[in-house]
């Protein structure tokens, strides 16, 4: 699992640096994160479901990776949607099945306060609503991966046991917070 985590995470870089023209400093080491800082930052205690692992300064642009858990969602209960008005999104499905919906019309559209946690530090400014009709529905399950393009809200529906998944956000507008690592990966550092 490690191994196909980490690849899809160098790829989504890979895919967003073909598209950055740089002149400024690059960082001249990799950065890791191991299977076990991924686990410890999905079962840290937390007020949200979407936590920041690391944001990483990559010279023109940054690279968040994150990591979410949704718990199981009520049959016929209205769909929560957010966007983020900067920030690509690339969804690696760890454990659990839904249905991802993307896309669409949204009712009651108003954006996710700046001084939240999920504003200063997760994805930067956003956006919440419920969904109406969305434009695309489709399962997810264990090795999936979706591209969420900035702008385009999202949500998750028929989750019956939780879904687990990793997010590589690449950040052309230095919207999240460089140097950031989570607090449960320090310390899982510290005890190394």
């Amino acid at each position: 699992m490690k191994r196909v985590i980490l690849g899809a995470v160098a790829a989504a870089v890979l895919l967003s640096q073909s598209a950055t023209y740089t002149q400024a400093p690059r960082p001249v080491i990799a950065t890791d994160i191991t299977a076990a800082e991924i686990k410890a930052v999905l079962d840290a205690p937390s007020a949200i479901s979407d936590r920041l692992i690391t944001a990483v300064d990559m010279g023109t642009y940054n690279v968040g990776v994150g990591v979410l858990r949704r718990t199981p969602t009520k049959p016929g209960a209205p769909v929560s949607a957010i966007n983020h008005e900067h920030i690509t999104e690339v969804y690696y499905i760890i454990s659990g099945t839904g249905t991802l919906l993307t896309g669409g019309t949204v009712t009651n559209p108003r954006p996710v306060a700046a001084d939240s946690e999920i504003v200063k530090v997760v994805v930067g400014p956003s956006n919440t609503g419920t969904f109406a009709t969305p434009a695309q529905r489709r399962k997810v399950g264990p090795g999936d991966v979706v591209i969420i393009p900035p702008g385009v809200y999202h949500g998750f529906d028929e989750v019956t046991t939780g879904i687990d998944y990793l997010a590589v956000r690449p950040d052309p507008d230095h919207k999240l917070p460089a140097g950031y690592v989570h607090p449960a990966v320090q310390a899982f550092r510290g005890t190394k």
